[in-house]
């Protein structure tokens, strides 16, 4: 009961407002999801394999800081993107959190990169305020390896890998719980919008996002290159 009741104020303090320790504004989130984009992209052979990111539904990209707030835990802040038939969605803001108990010292930072193999995993971030991972989506370790069997089947509606220190793998994320962020977004957009909205496509992407997008577009669904 503690650790669901620490997991639940994670979240609520992170989707409240920014930690000092994480980008501050969504700029800044939209800016640090198009570098971990890139850096993920430029990895050697031992990266995600094309045909997920080619065959991706959307991705949810984040940035996460243990021992953020003085104590075992931590706290991150993203954003989440769909395919529409128009290209890729404008970003819509997320954050996750957890917490556990005893003193931590220093703050590591982990690059998450959350592939959504299915329409029915956008439709989770889209309609619900929390999504929980292995919960409300199964999930997986993303398979390892730029050049992967084209014919690879996904073992999950979500794939999850993970960047840090230098080390790259697919990991498991069971029981995260990843939140929308409606307040960032209603600031970035100047007006109130849903993730619905702008996960199918119907909220025009802001000249910030512009890196993001092109970055993006180099993952073309159906593409062999």
């Amino acid at each position: 009961m503690k650790t669901f009741l620490w997991s639940a104020l994670f979240v609520a303090l992170v989707a409240a407002g920014p930690s000092p320790t994480l980008a501050k504004g969504m700029q800044d989130q939209v800016d640090q999801a198009t570098a971990v984009i890139e850096r993920f992209k430029s990895m050697p052979e031992k990266g995600i394999p094309e045909k997920v990111l080619h065959d991706a539904k959307g991705l949810a990209i984040l940035t996460v800081v243990k021992g953020a707030f003085g104590f075992s835990g931590e706290a991150g802040q993203g954003i989440v993107v769909a395919r529409t038939e128009h290209g890729w969605s404008a970003p819509s803001a997320i954050a996750t959190g957890g917490a556990g108990f005893g003193f931590q010292i220093g703050g590591e930072v982990t690059e998450f990169v959350i592939v959504l193999n299915t329409p029915a995993a956008v439709q989770a971030f889209a309609h619900r305020g929390n999504v929980k991972l292995g919960g409300d989506l199964s999930v997986a370790a993303g398979p390892v390896g730029r050049f992967i069997a084209a014919d690879i089947m996904p073992a999950g509606a979500v794939y999850t890998y993970s960047r840090s220190q230098g080390l790259f793998a697919g990991v498991a994320l069971e029981g995260t719980v990843i939140a929308a962020r409606n307040g960032t977004n209603k600031d970035y957009y100047g007006r109130t919008v849903t993730p619905k909205e702008i996960l199918s496509g119907q909220v025009k992407a802001p000249k910030g996002t512009l890196k993001l997008q092109r970055a993006l577009e180099s993952y073309r669904q159906g593409s062999s290159s």
